[in-house]
Parts: structure tokens; sequence; C-alpha cells
């Protein structure tokens, strides 16, 4: 991809500074499906920064135009709700139209699950705040292409770096892009102080091992 090491680490430095990623080791956050975590990453705060915001936008638009190909892209599509804001911004910056994808299809009207000009055929570029395991994704990519459209990208802010997230893009032959993952922004938070030694260790753990690391804390929570 196009974004320098720097730009990678600005946009980390970022997420850190408005606290759109924050450890706690002490009381550990719960992910929707249940696993604690002693980190958390929501790239929703972003969009109430508009200097930060606009760099942000400034990169997911060069990663379009050098990496992808304004001419390689119909619709931009937005997941709802947190990637809305920023296929909004992003689309209105390429000049492309744009959709956004719900949950699920309606049960009323048309039953469509994309809100917006879809026309068969059309490519896809899917923007999301952020990416774990892949899974909501899938989920976005069949609304898309069950109302007529081809999903072909997706880009986020930031990536959890998985491997499984590799695969399901791999299923879709959808070609997946991101600002900055934990590979760019872990060592950064300890370096530049926004994370301390003892969040640092336990936080490598998680990202190592999220299970191991939830059933050792629920254990040593309930002794």
């Amino acid at each position: 991809m196009s974004l320098s090491p720097k730009e990678r680490d600005d946009v980390s430095e970022i997420l850190l500074k408005i606290k759109a990623i924050s450890a706690n080791i002490e009381t550990p956050f719960v992910f929707v499906s249940g696993i604690h975590s002693p980190v958390y990453v929501d790239c929703r705060r972003i969009i109430s920064f508009p200097q930060e915001r606009k760099r942000i936008i400034e990169l997911l638009e060069k990663i379009v135009r050098e990496d992808i190909g304004l001419e390689n892209i119909d619709v931009v599509a937005g997941g709802a709700t947190a990637g809305i804001p920023y296929a909004a911004f992003l689309s209105q910056k390429i000049e492309k139209p744009m959709i956004y994808v719900r949950k699920e299809p309606k049960k009323h009207g048309e039953k469509r699950q994309t809100e917006g000009v879809l026309k068969k055929g059309d490519r896809v570029l899917l923007v999301e705040d952020l990416i774990t395991d892949g899974g909501s994704k899938t989920n976005f990519f069949n609304g898309i292409k069950n109302d007529g459209g081809v999903p072909k990208y997706c880009m986020v802010v930031f990536s959890y770096g998985r491997p499984v997230i590799v695969e399901k893009m791999k299923e879709w032959g959808v070609e997946l892009f991101w600002l900055t993952d934990w590979n760019n922004t872990l060592e950064l938070a300890k370096r530049k102080g926004y994370f301390s030694e003892d969040e640092y260790s336990e936080v490598s753990k998680f990202l190592k091992d999220p299970i191991a690391w939830d059933k050792k804390w629920v254990a040593g929570e309930k002794k």
C-alpha cells in the first residue's frame, strides 16, 4: 500500500491521542461476543475531532487514488452505523455516489439491505471504521451482492491484523486496505507513554490469544 510508515504512525497516534484506543487492565472491556479485553478501539470518536478527522479522510483518499484507482470504483458504501460517516466524507472528496448498508434487510417496502442508488454490477468500495475478525463485513458484502452490487474493496481505519481477516476477504475476492493496525500501534503506545508497562504486557498477551486471556481473567475474577 502507498502509505508510508510515518503516515501509519500518525494515524496510530491520532487514535491514541483522542482515546479512540484505550487500555484498562483493572476493569476490562466486554465485547459483543462476551470476551473480556484489556483494550478497546472506538474509531467512532474520530468524527468529533475535525482536524484529526480531516487527516484520516486525506489518507483514505490517498489509498483510493494511488492503490485502488478512481476508475475501479462505482459506489462508496458505509456499513451501519460506524462506517456511514467515513463513507460520506470520502465519497464527497472523490466525487463518487454513496450508499449505506444495513445490518439486515428491511422487513417492509422493497426489503433491501442497502439505502441509496445501487445499480446492478456496480463495483463497491465498503468503508468501515475497523475490522476485528471480518464477520460483520461478510454480512455487509452479502447485502451489497443481494441488491445487485459487486463488493470489490474494503477499507478501514484500523485493522486487528488477525489471519482470519485475510481468509474471509479471500473468500469474497475483496481487497482489504487499512490505515494502521496493532503492528504499528502497540510499540508506539508503549514508546510514547500512552500505555504503561503493565498495560503493554497485558494487551500483548490478549492480542496473541484473546480466548486464553479472557479465560484467565474470568478465572481470576471469580476467585
